[in-house]
């Protein structure tokens, strides 16, 4: 998986991030988001708090690299990665919505921190989370074990604060920049590590079109497709999703979550 370049912003969200430096040692006990622990799909917007009697870790998964869909040869998975942003977020799950999709959105730690509204929006329109550290270091894979869990951890714990109790279900390295202790580490508290498949490179602003076209070539190399809802202007990624989530649609594609 090519590493993307060019992220300045997220020298800032660094910045914003020292301090967050708590290192999680245990297993959180909150519950899984967007159904019980075996996978399975409850009601929009089912949520449990942190005390609730029936919350309980999430059961440690497979630490391969997921991209599978769970909708079998003809699903697709839409990865919407680096939010969650007050300006594209919402947006976003209104395209989703007019379409009758669900999606898995990978959020970055202090994004989630920032804006706990939008990470419920998501959980209460049936999303499932996902876990893109707190920072988005695409170099974690050189960093130290202790570093890496700081990242998964901490944001794990901040995207579970901010849904409300909703914990996320995978791992996504920023980057692709997995290594086996990070994926063993997010495994073991429950997050499927979650590659992709198609990568629209939205986040270089290509142009609606560009987007929409790398879609239509490339989903034959498999299900999961990468976008992005922050890090900048997300107009062309909004404007190409209300065309292809339609023409997937068209040609038979059925919308799914990754497996796990």
């Amino acid at each position: 998986m090519a590493r993307h370049g060019g992220r300045g912003w997220h020298g800032r969200v660094l910045a914003a991030a020292i301090g967050v430096t708590a290192l999680a040692a245990v297993t959180s006990v909150w519950t899984a988001q967007a159904g019980p622990v075996d996978g399975s799909q409850a009601g929009a917007g089912a949520s449990a708090s942190p005390s609730a009697p029936a919350a309980r870790a999430l059961a440690a998964v497979s630490v391969e690299i997921a991209h599978a869909s769970d909708k079998g040869a003809r699903g697709v998975n839409i990865t919407i990665d680096d939010g969650p942003d007050p300006v594209s977020t919402p947006q976003v799950l209104q395209v989703l919505r007019e379409n009758g999709v669900k999606a898995t959105f990978c959020m970055v730690g202090t994004q989630a921190e920032a804006y706990p509204d939008l990470v419920k929006a998501v959980v209460a329109d049936g999303h499932r989370l996902c876990d893109h550290t707190v920072s988005h270091d695409t170099t974690m894979d050189t960093k130290s074990e202790s570093y890496q869990s700081q990242q998964i951890l901490d944001a794990e714990r901040m995207i579970t604060e901010a849904s409300g109790g909703v914990r996320p279900m995978y791992y996504r390295a920023p980057g692709g920049a997995f290594t086996p202790y990070s994926r063993t580490l997010a495994a073991s508290h429950g997050m499927r590590p979650l590659g992709w498949n198609v990568d629209t490179k939205d986040f270089e602003r290509p142009g609606a079109d560009a987007i929409v076209a790398t879609v239509k070539n490339e989903v034959s190399n498999g299900p999961t497709i990468l976008f992005h809802d922050a890090g900048g202007d997300r107009s062309q990624t909004v404007t190409a999703l209300r065309e292809v989530l339609p023409w997937l649609k068209e040609q038979g594609y059925s919308f799914g979550f990754p497996v796990r």
